[in-house]
């Protein structure tokens, strides 16, 4: 893997938008390197005030949190940080037009971690009638990762099932495939690489592996700039994890030039829901399994109750007395970012499981039960989908759509 962490030189022909808060999260702010965040790697347990700090972002106020729709994520502030919020929610708001962007790298079966954004998006969308655009990177995996295009293909095929499953408003929604969608996404590409120097890729990413990821940040760019490239000028919010954020920086560099008749894109930032065995984002290559959302009730069942790491005692008369830590505790974690919805249950649950009332166990089963249900129901939808191609059409870019995106590099 290439070294993701920024250099220190400032070039001169960086923007203030990616200045000063262009590097990866290893330690530049402190001189310490207790943990790194990039689009590429994750390690160490992460501050995520002091991200805030490194990357200009603001903490989501009460206020703003109110005026979205009512959801766990944000009213737990698993959400917690954003660019241009409140723009996006005025425009909610006024019943005007704004869209969401959030995508998926397909290098594998999609997992827990990948797709509780897309059914944030989807409550958003539900509730306000929100374009919401979701491009798959395929091309970017074959840069990032040691997989065959083969490979990549058939994750591709597998998350685009999942995101199916999920039940967008095909009227509202377009699923864009970097190879698939070339024709319309690399000449617009081709138009914003050119305001974007190596200098500025070096800063924000560290030293890329290749030419590929070199030109990666300007389809990042198209990505986010696409529905206000279909619809018009418009807000546009990006749900992600801290880890992305890097690419929306460079692209409200891009978005800043007049020539390109675009709002810089919101963005909202999200903590990384934790692998089984701790600390930092759920991933494939954890040493503990990523529950998949193929995943049965069984599977789930058996992933939580081995691996998932203890914020409790040692043994059970220890735990009784001294209760245990659901900060810590993956489960407690689990239930707390998404599948309680109920606050004053998951509240209820912390407070037994301080007091040692509630046991680990008790706690891991209840996760287990409730991510097994939900996976259950994406299952179920999954299932019933037939055809990839016939499914898929629906939330493809229309032939008007696509005419209207062809030409532009020619503008």
């Amino acid at each position: 893997m290439h070294d993701d962490s920024a250099t220190d030189a400032q070039p001169a022909d960086q923007s203030a938008e990616t200045d000063a808060t262009d590097r990866a999260a290893d330690g530049d702010a402190t001189g310490t390197d207790e943990f790194t965040v990039t689009p590429y790697d994750v390690a160490g347990t992460v501050d995520y005030d002091r991200l805030l700090e490194q990357f200009g972002a603001d903490r989501l106020t009460d206020e703003q949190v109110e005026r979205f729709p009512d959801h766990p994520m944000l009213r737990r502030r698993v959400f917690y940080a954003g660019r241009d919020a409140d723009r996006y929610l005025d425009a909610a708001e006024a019943g005007e037009t704004h869209s969401i962007v959030t995508g998926v790298g397909p290098s594998g079966p999609m997992h827990l971690g990948h797709v509780l954004v897309f059914y944030l998006a989807k409550r958003l969308q539900d509730e306000t009638g929100a374009h919401v655009y979701i491009p798959l990177s395929d091309d970017e995996k074959f840069y990032a990762k040691d997989l065959s295009f083969s490979e990549i293909e058939a994750a591709t095929r597998s998350n685009l099932r999942d995101l199916l499953a999920v039940g967008f408003d095909p009227e509202r929604t377009r699923i864009v495939v970097d190879r698939l969608d070339a024709d319309v996404v690399y000449p617009q590409a081709a138009r914003f690489a050119a305001d974007i120097t190596q200098s500025t890729v070096d800063a924000t990413y560290g030293d890329p592996e290749n030419v590929g990821l070199s030109f990666y940040p300007a389809m990042q760019a198209t990505h986010l700039l696409l529905p206000q490239l279909v619809h018009g000028r418009h807000p546009t919010l990006v749900p992600i994890a801290v880890d992305q954020d890097p690419h929306v920086r460079v692209c409200r560099d891009v978005a800043a030039k007049e020539r390109f008749d675009v709002d810089k894109p919101g963005a909202l930032l999200g903590k990384f829901l934790p692998a089984l065995d701790g600390p930092g984002k759920m991933s494939a290559s954890s040493d503990a399994p990523a529950i998949e959302l193929t995943d049965d009730r069984e599977t789930v069942r058996a992933k939580i109750m081995e691996h998932a790491h203890s914020g409790g005692r040692v043994d059970v008369d220890e735990h009784r007395e001294h209760g245990g830590d659901p900060s810590v505790d993956v489960a407690y974690q689990y239930l707390h970012t998404f599948f309680e919805p109920d606050d004053e249950r998951v509240e209820r649950l912390a407070a037994d499981y301080r007091s040692g009332e509630l046991l680990t166990g008790e706690l891991k089963g209840i996760a287990a039960e409730k991510i097994g249900e939900f996976l259950a129901e994406h299952r179920e939808r999954r299932d019933a989908l037939g055809d990839l191609e016939t499914e898929l059409e629906p939330y493809r870019l229309t032939e008007k759509e696509r005419a209207q995106l062809r030409p532009s590099v020619f503008a």
